[in-house]
């Protein structure tokens, strides 16, 4: 099957150009971090909070399962087999791919919230491209992207089907418990599988849950207002996250250091706590 997928991901590379490089590393890009912290604040602040604080929730369950999945199957990469078509940067293993996975969550959830046709058109065709990119790219094998993809609606489906009882139950708790089980089940992750990967989202979990759970109990935020509020609004907190993410690494401990995880946690359950 493995070979299958690299005489695969070779043919489909023969109709490289410039132009399709430029392409797919732009939609692998609608898979990355750093996106979603430009995409997931802008609906948060911006367009509705309730539907920006579940995005948020299930795509850093997402990621974080995701991690863990790869951490038990263990597969590599194309790359890792052959070097010579790897047209991007890729780390960890390789099944399930998590932009594949990741992205059926992210774009499937509004789609749902919408309740239009041309939505779930729109968000069907990013989930195929934001997943064909990692073949094209050569970075994930077409069995690795299959699996995101099926992992991913399986947790659509799970949270569409549960989610009045489980929304209910959390809504029903008092603040100091909703603050404990925001920081408990990051707390399960990080001592299964302490990785930095698994710190990272379980941080940024751990942060978002802390800050949904004030921001109930004390703020009642609103997200609309007129377009000129709503994008100073976007561009004063992205200018924090910005400073969170990209100050904070430059200032912290390097991968390496005896430090590095702790000082990790710290910079991403800050930046979820400021974007909830």
């Amino acid at each position: 099957m493995l070979e299958f997928g690299l005489d695969l991901i070779e043919a489909i590379q023969t109709a490289r150009t410039p132009a399709l490089d430029a392409l797919f590393s732009a939609f692998t890009f609608m898979g990355n971090a750093e996106f979603y912290l430009l995409l997931a604040p802008a609906i948060i602040w911006c367009v509705d909070y309730g539907v920006g604080a579940r995005l948020g929730i299930l795509v850093l369950l997402s990621a974080t399962l995701n991690v863990a999945i790869k951490d038990v199957l263990m597969q590599p990469r194309p790359c890792d087999i052959r070097p010579e078509i790897c047209l991007d940067d890729a780390g960890g293993y390789g099944l399930p791919s998590g932009h594949a996975q990741n992205a059926v969550v992210f774009w499937g959830l509004p789609a749902h919230w919408l309740r239009s046709s041309w939505a779930w058109a729109g968000a069907i065709a990013l989930m195929f491209l934001i997943g064909f990119s990692r073949i094209y790219l050569g970075v994930h094998f077409p069995t690795d992207v299959l699996g995101g993809w099926a992992i991913g609606a399986l947790i659509l489906a799970l949270y569409l089907s549960t989610r009045s009882g489980v929304e209910g139950w959390l809504a029903s708790l008092g603040i100091a418990p909703q603050i404990l089980l925001a920081l408990a089940v990051p707390a399960v992750f990080l001592v299964i599988d302490p990785n930095r990967e698994i710190v990272q989202a379980m941080s940024a979990f751990a942060g978002f849950g802390l800050g949904l759970a004030l921001t109930h109990r004390y703020l009642h935020f609103n997200s609309s207002g007129p377009i000129w509020q709503r994008a100073v609004r976007f561009l004063l907190g992205v200018v924090i996250v910005a400073v969170l993410y990209a100050g904070l690494r430059a200032v912290f401990p390097r991968e390496g250091d005896a430090y590095y995880l702790p000082f990790r946690m710290l910079r991403f359950g800050s930046i979820g706590l400021w974007i909830s």
